[in-house]
């Protein structure tokens, strides 16, 4: 597959010409080129979006709305196209690509597409001295720059909302997982969306995302991925007075306490741990267990990991698949040793696997560690793969004071059958999200981000709408 950029509704060549290979993380084999695209591009995407805004944001909503459902049903007919794509390009399981990445990437056009219908004005009176009214604008051209890890998801995640408030987009998917998002750009050649709107620059983040984001013209940024890369677009865009939307990492806790409804929270626990080969920022990367309850938790959760079957993506009794690419799984590798530096003892995993037929491709054994201090790296730094540690703790604040100390607040999962307990614990947690007897339940109403070094920020419902709108007042006098 050779994958093109599309600026101003055509599909077009990098600038400079140049290309470079795509890989299979299930394989390791090179099956497509990438544009290496560059700020010429760049420059292109930004003017054919400024042209572009004033005709898009002068529509109703209804009209953007009927765009948008074209997108979204497209993506439907598309589905097992998409989700094949998807498991190829970033190595995960076929099933859930097919079950959770694009049905969600559909539902996320939809939701927004019918988001904006509803829709209401703020109005304060102030009785017979008149009154205010509020209303929302789009801002103009927006940057949307998505991750590797749920490549289609997430990268309409952030350009549905902006397009159903009326900005126009450019936007840059992660270069290690490019396919889908250039699949969604022939299903908007498909639907006849209108030229401009929506523009898809590939490239690396130094050569296009860079440029991107310090563009003078793009008044807004919309950013998830790594928060060394946050950092640094904060850097560019703060001076500049743009407006800022950044998801990053996770370091997540997961809560036991003894009373849990055991059989449930070790099924879940199992899924939260290792699901997309632990390459979701919600993973719980970090389980904290109730003394009473530790020694039976490790050794039944240790049983079941080693059960878990790594193999072909493609496989549908797979459970474990590939990680993204070669550098990643050397980074995870790298993160197992050290662990066991730091004095850790690996329980299970711990290692690469070979995949009869796949020998080159890129897999490593869901790995569990025990005996670790809270203040060691590898419970410290957020490792985005098959590997958690597990720790005890005594009390309800013993437990909070290990879920609160390290630097990132994306999300936690508390288990027990106490209510109080449960409120409790949830409002102490320092994160944006918490899930109390369940993990990664999504509802597309609900505000979604982090505090700390999780980012800045709230994207889903009306809180990405609002993020993506002005809000002007307007005060009439009836004095």
């Amino acid at each position: 597959m050779r994958i093109q950029n599309y600026i101003n509704g055509q599909f077009v060549a990098p600038a400079n010409g140049r290309y470079f290979d795509n890989v299979a993380p299930a394989s390791g084999e090179v099956y497509g080129t990438i544009p290496e695209s560059g700020s010429e591009d760049v420059n292109r995407a930004i003017e054919a979006a400024k042209k572009a805004f004033p005709l898009w944001s002068a529509l109703t909503a209804t009209q953007r709305s009927t765009h948008m459902l074209r997108v979204a049903q497209r993506i439907e007919e598309r589905l097992d196209e998409l989700a094949a794509a998807e498991s190829k390009d970033n190595g995960k399981p076929l099933k859930l690509a097919t079950r959770v990445d694009i049905p969600r990437a559909r539902d996320n056009f939809a939701f927004y597409a019918t988001a904006i219908l509803h829709e209401a004005s703020e109005t304060h009176d102030m009785g017979a001295q008149g009154f205010n009214y509020t209303l929302r604008r789009p801002i103009g051209v927006v940057a949307c720059i998505s991750p590797w890890n749920l490549p289609l998801y997430l990268f309409t995640w952030k350009i549905a909302p902006a397009l159903a408030a009326g900005n126009t987009v450019v936007a840059k998917p992660s270069e290690v997982t490019p396919a889908t998002a250039y699949l969604l750009s022939q299903i908007l050649d498909e639907v006849g969306f209108p030229a401009g709107v929506l523009n898809i620059v590939h490239g690396t983040g130094p050569a296009v995302g860079e440029p991107l984001v310090s563009h003078p013209e793009v008044p807004v940024i919309s950013f998830t991925g790594g928060t060394a890369t946050g950092a640094r677009i904060s850097q560019i865009a703060a001076p500049m007075f743009k407006k800022l939307s950044l998801e990053l990492g996770g370091k997540n806790p997961n809560l036991i306490f003894a009373d849990c409804d055991f059989e449930k929270m070790l099924r879940t626990t199992l899924q939260s741990s290792f699901a997309n080969q632990g390459q979701i920022c919600l993973c719980g990367s970090r389980i904290l267990v109730e003394r009473p309850l530790y020694d039976r938790f490790v050794a039944e959760f240790v049983q079941r990991v080693k059960t878990l079957q790594v193999g072909r993506p493609e496989d549908p009794a797979t459970q474990v698949g590939a990680v993204v690419s070669k550098d990643h799984q050397a980074k995870i590798l790298h993160y197992i040793q050290l662990a066991q530096e730091e004095g850790g003892t690996v329980q299970c995993g711990g290692h690469a696997v070979q995949v009869e037929g796949l020998e080159g491709g890129f897999y490593v054994a869901p790995t569990v560690i025990t005996g670790l201090s809270m203040h060691c790296r590898t419970n410290q730094e957020e490792i985005f793969g098959p590997v958690v540690t597990i720790q005890a703790f005594d009390t309800v604040e013993e437990g909070l004071s290990l879920a609160n100390a390290t630097k990132y607040g994306l999300a936690a999962t508390v288990w027990t059958q106490n209510l109080r307990r449960a409120h409790h614990v949830a409002s102490e947690v320092h994160c944006g999200i918490v899930w109390v007897n369940n993990w990664l339940v999504r509802d597309l109403r609900t505000p979604f981000g982090g505090v700390k070094a999780s980012g800045i920020g709230r994207e889903g419902g009306f809180e990405a709408l609002r993020f993506f709108t002005e809000p002007k007042n307007i005060y009439i006098d009836l004095g």
